[in-house]
């Protein structure tokens, strides 16, 4: 996270730490992976999930504000600077965020020493993974197809996955981490973590998530007629539309 802030100072756009993000819990991952004490073949595979998830979140994020502006959430967040911006955002968002990914990504790190043979719980939890995965990946491509076709300009994604839920990328993101919460539960120890999946779906749907970009839509045309019709986190069958 400091290396990100050194960029974020150097290129003026502190959401860079949005790619940053992802590419943290993989070297969380890896450096737990080299550590093991115990069940090597569970952190092998808990790192292969991760990095696979946090490599394409880092490159879809990479590739999505490439040449754009600040971010508006930190934007917001940074007029309240008391002093110094750079040195409110170095609190307030990198050093903040990187101990989220710490706590987050306590199940991966304590089941690198808790032993417990992979059974169906783990398999469980990578069925979950693998949807999670595969529902944010395509949301994100549906996303980005809608946006780069110029007839779209100025309307509301309401079709494929976003008919079914107003955040796929969010909830997506959820079932990730929950799956791989379920993948680490080898061991009694590792329920200790239960609030790491805990605290990401609170993120996803209360904190930065959700919340703020249902706040930054509400006033663009048709906004409020697609939320009407559709469910907020959960995939939903859509609701009929008002005449």
């Amino acid at each position: 996270m400091l290396g990100a802030f050194a960029v974020g100072r150097r290129v003026g756009r502190h959401s860079v730490v949005d790619v940053a993000w992802g590419i943290g819990f993989v070297l969380v991952a890896g450096v737990s992976l080299l550590t093991a004490t115990a069940d090597r073949g569970r952190a092998l595979l808990l790192f292969v999930l991760v990095a696979v998830w946090g490599v394409r979140l880092a490159a879809h994020i990479h590739r999505r504000s490439r040449g754009g502006g600040e971010d508006p959430r930190y934007d917001r967040l940074l007029s309240r600077a008391p002093g110094s911006r750079d040195a409110y955002a170095l609190r307030m968002v990198y050093l903040l965020q990187g101990a989220l990914v710490w706590l987050i990504s306590l199940p991966v790190q304590v089941s690198a020493h808790a032993s417990g043979p992979l059974g169906g719980v783990a398999a469980a939890g990578a069925a979950l993974w693998l949807f999670g995965f595969l529902f944010e990946a395509v949301g994100d491509a549906q996303l980005r197809r809608f946006k780069t076709d110029p007839a779209n300009r100025g309307r509301i994604m309401d079709r494929g996955l976003w008919a079914w839920t107003r955040h796929p990328n969010y909830f997506g993101d959820a079932c990730v981490w929950w799956g791989l919460f379920l993948v680490a539960s080898g061991s009694w120890w590792v329920l200790v973590t239960l609030p790491a999946p805990l605290v990401m779906t609170f993120l996803l749907t209360r904190g930065s998530g959700q919340r703020l970009l249902d706040e930054h839509m509400a006033g663009r045309p048709g906004w409020a007629e697609y939320a009407r019709r559709t469910s907020a986190f959960v995939p939903l069958p859509p609701r009929r539309r008002t005449r």
